[in-house]
């Protein structure tokens, strides 16, 4: 029979190297978890759900994952799992003959209080397991972070890596019959028919685009693409200060292109209706002003936050990403844009380093349940194709983009020979929409406020192209978006 002293030492030389103090480690909880299974071999699936990945070593005791191995050997190939089949599996092991063989799996058997209990030991077992693994990739990466050759970029790749894979080890997903699905799937329909809403999820504050997506949905990648300066910027940044400002959400803004400044002074000049060029060369006229402090008021109460690393990594935006979330509720995420983001490793071609980023933001956004808009620069094939329907096929630089996406939105111009009068039109295509309608979408963009409106809601487009300022009824969802102009011509304030 193996005595705890003599057990504990079989933990091999190996580990003194990362310990200094006693390992963690529960090794009546082992005991009780082969016990349980060579009491009731069914038990073995329970604790394989439990111990995904536990024949590579999760128990501390050696003995212990000599006989694990013995038995998964013995459920995947179908055997019966008894002391005769186990025995000889293991057949001749200097480990197991010590430690008593025969009698010691016997007394296993004896030594479990009860097998009902099995899932309770083996997530103990997973526990002190996940525990020394953890201090062992901290002895590992403190070793390397002595190697001044390795790069500290790498040295956190990895050491996240090492980490999510940890994590990834401590969770399994359930399988759910759908009977089990159905409840919180009707407690959810009942709620959305109470709301008298279609807008199941984050709401953009435009009418035609909520209308296909029933807003952002939540773990969605949304790619917004288009040419350079046809909008898509300013379309975020209205969809940013819509949810902020009416909805109450929270909202974090990657900018790599644009610093933190411009991105403000654009959000007070759609907010406000106040001309940006005047607002930049600091020509305002005496009625102007006020719509200023009215925007920075605004502004001041809604919930966006920026962030303008330039060289943002995969790595960096899962790290803030993560932080944030855990410290404030977060609702969005945007990221402008993605073929400015670059990977810390060496890849060995662009379109394979914009395919691991586009994986990247996808796991973070099932990560985090929230929808992440990502904005896109399409191919200047784009620009020769002047038939007005812009193609998933113009993503620039990865197929993996449009594979990734669950909902891709192109925006662009129309066609030259049908743009006289609808010089301030811009055509935003749902080109890609896995859980719904696809469809087109015209907007006004009012360049002068970067401020975009729905081309449909009564004050049309003859009343944007003038880029002046409207009211609207209150009581009208989107006809009355957040960027209304507080102050009317005569300086009145709008509500």
């Amino acid at each position: 029979m193996l005595s705890e002293s003599d057990s504990r030492s079989g933990a091999g030389a190996t580990l003194k190297a990362h310990y200094d103090r006693t390992p963690p480690q529960d090794v009546e909880a082992e005991r009780a978890v082969l016990g349980a299974i060579l009491l009731r071999p069914s038990a073995i699936s329970a604790v394989l759900e439990i111990l995904h990945g536990g024949e590579t070593g999760v128990f501390f005791i050696p003995v212990h994952q000599v006989i694990f191995n013995a038995l998964i050997a013995l459920f995947t190939t179908g055997r019966a799992i008894d002391r005769v089949t186990v025995m000889s599996e293991i057949g001749v092991n200097p480990a197991f003959d010590s430690a008593g063989g025969e009698a010691y799996l016997t007394d296993l058997i004896y030594a479990v209080p009860t097998s009902a209990n099995v899932e309770y030991y083996a997530e103990i077992v997973q526990e002190k397991a996940l525990r020394r693994r953890l201090i062992e990739m901290c002895a590992q990466v403190t070793s390397e972070s002595y190697r001044t050759e390795q790069r500290v970029e790498d040295l956190l790749d990895v050491a996240e890596q090492q980490i999510f894979s940890l994590n990834q080890q401590r969770h399994t997903n359930k399988i759910y019959s759908i009977s089990a699905l159905l409840g919180s799937t009707i407690e959810l329909i009942e709620k959305n028919l109470k709301a008298g809403e279609h807008i199941t999820g984050l709401a953009t504050g435009f009418h035609g685009l909520d209308n296909l997506l029933s807003g952002l949905q939540p773990s969605d990648m949304v790619i917004l693409a288009a040419r350079p300066s046809v909008g898509k910027t300013a379309l975020a940044l209205n969809i940013a200060a819509n949810a902020a400002t009416r909805n109450d959400k929270s909202v974090l803004i990657f900018s790599l292109e644009m610093a933190k400044e411009q991105l403000t002074h654009r959000m007070m000049c759609m907010v406000g209706t106040v001309d940006a060029g005047r607002l930049r060369k600091g020509f305002l006229s005496d009625h102007e002003f006020p719509k200023v402090q009215k925007a920075a008021g605004i502004l001041a109460q809604a919930k966006i936050f920026i962030d303008e690393s330039a060289g943002l990594t995969p790595l960096d935006l899962r790290s803030k990403a993560r932080r944030f979330a855990s410290q404030n509720p977060l609702d969005l995420i945007i990221i402008d844009y993605m073929q400015l983001m670059h990977t810390s490793g060496r890849n060995e071609n662009r379109q394979t380093e914009i395919s691991e980023i586009s994986r990247s933001i996808k796991g973070l956004a099932r990560e985090l349940s929230i929808p992440i808009l990502t904005l896109s620069q399409l191919s200047r094939e784009a620009d020769k194709d002047d038939g007005g329907s812009p193609k998933l096929s113009h993503l620039r630089e990865s197929g993996a983009i449009e594979q990734d996406a669950d909902v891709v939105i192109i925006l662009s111009r129309p066609p030259a020979s049908d743009r006289e009068g609808k010089e301030n039109m811009i055509l935003a295509t749902v080109a890609k929409h896995r859980n719904g309608p696809t469809g087109r979408v015209d907007l006004i963009f009012q360049s002068n406020y970067q401020r975009f409106v729905d081309a449909d809601t009564g004050y049309g487009a003859q009343r944007a192209a003038r880029e002046d300022t409207y009211s609207a009824p209150a009581d009208d969802y989107y006809a009355d978006p957040i960027m209304e102009a507080p102050f009317s011509e005569d300086d009145e304030e709008i509500f």
